[in-house]
């Protein structure tokens, strides 16, 4: 199993995961926010990713101190001085989480922020299970999903449809 807490294994994958790393590593975006845990998870990590698809960092953040996330990103100039920021303040399974979107470079970047460790949140648990999902089932269902993400559909939901899950975003998790 490749070990998703570290940003190596992009450096011998597809094209897409190898300019990933470059771009994360040039502008030291994990060594950055490394007091917050960061993990890259999402499509990209496991090759299903389509055009316009995102590096999503996935951070654990005490949310009680959120202006203090936002200020260490601002001041440790991971951003880049002219980009567009977008923060939200997302509420997901009744538990507050910051959002912070921005590009650098051709990569849409968003780093999410939940106060708990990231290899407890759903994204961290999700990408693990469709990543072991996708080692079974293979390169036809791999091209399946990625079809399917294609047309617009996420990529839980996308997973759902081809193992006829009932709520995919739960029973994702109890795979």
């Amino acid at each position: 199993m490749i070990d998703f807490t570290k940003i190596d294994y992009l450096k011998s994958g597809n094209d897409r995961q190898k300019r990933a790393c470059q771009v994360l590593s040039k502008h030291h975006l994990i060594e950055k926010l490394k007091r917050y845990s960061p993990v890259l998870a999402g499509t990209i990590p496991i090759e299903i990713d389509i055009e316009g698809s995102d590096l999503d960092i996935i951070c654990e953040v005490d949310l009680r101190f959120k202006e203090d996330f936002l200020n260490d990103i601002i001041e440790s100039k991971l951003i880049p001085h002219d980009a567009e920021i977008k923060v939200e303040y997302p509420i997901l399974d009744g538990e507050n989480c910051i959002t912070i979107n921005f590009m650098l470079e051709e990569f849409p970047i968003e780093i999410f922020g939940q106060n708990k460790p990231v290899k407890e949140q759903n994204a961290y648990r999700h990408m693990l299970a469709e990543y072991r999902i996708l080692q079974e089932k293979g390169e036809s269902f791999k091209q399946q999903i990625i079809a399917l993400k294609k047309q617009g559909i996420k990529t839980e939901p996308a997973f759902g449809m081809l193992l006829k899950l009932e709520n995919p975003y739960e029973d994702l998790l109890k795979l």
